[in-house]
């Protein structure tokens, strides 16, 4: 089975080892045929500690490496 893959934007490194990437979709919500945005965050596995805020990367999915983590870094 492919493992996805998303693209966003880093809005946290603090802790080791880890980034939080924020990903947004769009879709057209069904009664009022508006777009709207929706955001979602993701802990994603970052080995090096390399990525910093505000970085655009992608992410793929994993085996669970933490109680949040699912995800980790693929490049920026």
């Amino acid at each position: 089975m492919p493992r996805r893959i998303l693209r966003g934007v880093v809005v946290s490194d603090k802790t080791d080892k880890t980034v939080v990437v924020r990903v947004e979709r769009t879709y057209l919500h069904p009664l009022l045929k508006k777009t709207v945005r929706r955001s979602k965050k993701y802990h994603a596995h970052d080995e090096a500690n390399a990525i910093k805020v505000g970085e655009q990367v992608s992410i793929q999915e994993c085996p669970p490496r933490s109680k949040l983590k699912r995800w980790e870094v693929l490049a920026k």
